[in-house]
């Protein structure tokens, strides 16, 4: 693999060290073989999470009064399969609109709800990490060459359908063996529990959460900081950006 290594100094403002080494931790991964989809498919997903921002039929249907009145092909980049363009598209464009039976005609394509995690899982990624990117006035990191190999297919054993998730998770009581470290022994929230279906995910969510935020443990206490911010200035840019992008969770 070519050395990834991520340096912020050129940015236009101060950036903590933590800020590159956790993106260079995804960018390594990112390149590998994941559990459901080969390192080539990896970067494929994430270079069509940046194709997104400037769909043309993305952008028209945010316009209508429901997606599905407009009938289109995405512009995308020809590598993955139209279910998995279509999951990348409507969750970068439009996740406000998302709903149960679009997942359930999602699966009934030939997704797999593991293959849907793991696209999530890096979508949210790439998203939170080119995002931060543009913020501090840096270019993006140009995708890194995918490794060679299988993807593991593993599908942790403590995962069961619940009736108020969408996906199968893993509950708080069977987190364990193999994933014993997801969740700290502590109540975690439905949006980490959500990707538990492919562990690394959650994984990787800790990871970028730590450094862009806070990290899982010490979120629920109120007195927790991260560096010059303290938690009300933490959670009232969180609120104004929730706000802004209508994230009704």
């Amino acid at each position: 693999m070519h050395d990834i290594s991520y340096s912020y100094s050129a940015a236009l403002v101060p950036v903590r060290n933590d800020f590159a080494a956790a993106h260079t931790r995804f960018w390594k991964r990112l390149a590998s073989p994941g559990a459901w989809w080969t390192g080539a498919e990896r970067v494929a997903i994430a270079a069509e999470v940046r194709q997104a921002r400037h769909c043309a039929l993305c952008q028209a249907r945010r316009e209508t009064l429901t997606p599905a009145v407009l009938e289109g092909e995405h512009d995308h980049g020809g590598a993955l399969p139209d279910a998995a363009v279509e999951v990348i598209h409507r969750v970068v464009a439009e996740p406000g609109r998302l709903s149960r039976q679009w997942y359930k005609n999602i699966l009934a394509t030939g997704l797999s709800a593991e293959q849907y995690i793991e696209i999530i899982g890096t979508l949210v990624a790439m998203v939170s990490i080119d995002s931060f990117c543009r913020g501090i006035g840096v270019p993006l990191h140009p995708l890194p060459e995918p490794q060679p190999g299988a993807p593991s297919y593993y599908r942790p054993p403590g995962a069961v359908v619940q009736e108020d998730a969408w996906v199968p998770m893993i509950p708080a009581d069977r987190a364990t063996g193999a994933e014993a470290d997801l969740y700290g022994g502590q109540a975690v929230g439905n949006v980490v529990r959500a990707l538990s279906l492919v562990p690394d995910e959650v994984r990787t969510l800790y990871d970028l959460s730590a450094a862009h935020y806070l990290p899982m443990g010490q979120v629920r206490d109120p007195g927790a900081s991260a560096g010059a911010l303290n938690r009300m200035q933490i959670e009232l840019i969180a609120g104004r950006v929730s706000a802004l992008h209508q994230c009704f969770y």
